[in-house]
């Protein structure tokens, strides 16, 4: 195979699912090349729409914002963690950590929720309980990525809970949280054949920001099969 480019990235479509309470998404013609000779969007987003990125700003103003942080801390060798199969809303303890976390390493962690984009159920994913974040931390590890709607939960339609404990370790210790990816199980079979991965999630250029979507690639190299 050698290399090989896999998109763990969801397309920014009209009334894609967000956050709740997040603007909604839409994706219009602005100009078409019939009438203007070009064609060009209008959109209207929030900068955690899809598969983005969160600053520490993100949840406190005296935390970096999106600009504030190095281009290293959105790629490098990525380590997934594989939490498949977990029930709805389980906490993911630190017993679930895969060796190999290391300072520069960006974590992936594998729910399998992206699976369930679009429907209701997707509310309902696992999520980094906050000693979990706390050991991820204390790896060094400064990018954690996660296949759902947040490293955090989400609280059930009707209900008021709200907890960003993951977010808190996690932007407090100046990491970067990726929310939203997909298509994780490729690359959980990459790592189980050995292979090199790396990841980048370079997000757009907000000054200033909290966030930005971002284009989550993961590299994968079976010429450099990890021992």
């Amino acid at each position: 195979m050698g290399v090989e480019l896999l998109d763990l990235s969801v397309p920014i479509v009209t009334g894609m699912p967000v956050y709740p309470g997040d603007p909604a998404v839409a994706v219009v013609p602005a100009l078409t090349a019939a009438e203007a000779g070009v064609n060009v969007l209008a959109l209207h987003m929030g900068s955690q729409s899809g598969t983005h990125v969160d600053a520490p700003f993100h949840i406190d103003d005296a935390f970096p914002r999106l600009d504030e942080l190095p281009l290293t801390r959105f790629t490098g060798p990525a380590v997934v963690m594989d939490v498949r199969g977990l029930p709805l809303r389980a906490a993911i303890g630190p017993e679930s950590l895969p060796a190999g976390l290391e300072a520069g390493v960006v974590l992936l962690i594998a729910t399998g929720w992206s699976d369930r984009w679009g429907s209701d159920d997707y509310l309902g994913h696992p999520y980094l309980a906050p000693e979990t974040a706390e050991a991820v931390v204390a790896s060094g590890v400064r990018t954690v990525c996660i296949d759902a709607l947040s490293v955090d939960r989400t609280a059930p339609p009707g209900s008021d809970e709200f907890s960003l404990a993951a977010h808190r370790v996690l932007c407090g210790a100046g990491a970067v949280v990726g929310e939203n990816l997909t298509g994780l199980g490729r690359v959980v079979e990459a790592q189980d054949s050995g292979c090199a991965i790396e990841v980048s999630l370079f997000p757009i250029a907000l000054s200033g920001a909290d966030g930005a979507p971002a284009r989550a690639v993961a590299r994968v190299d079976d010429r450099a099969v990890l021992l």
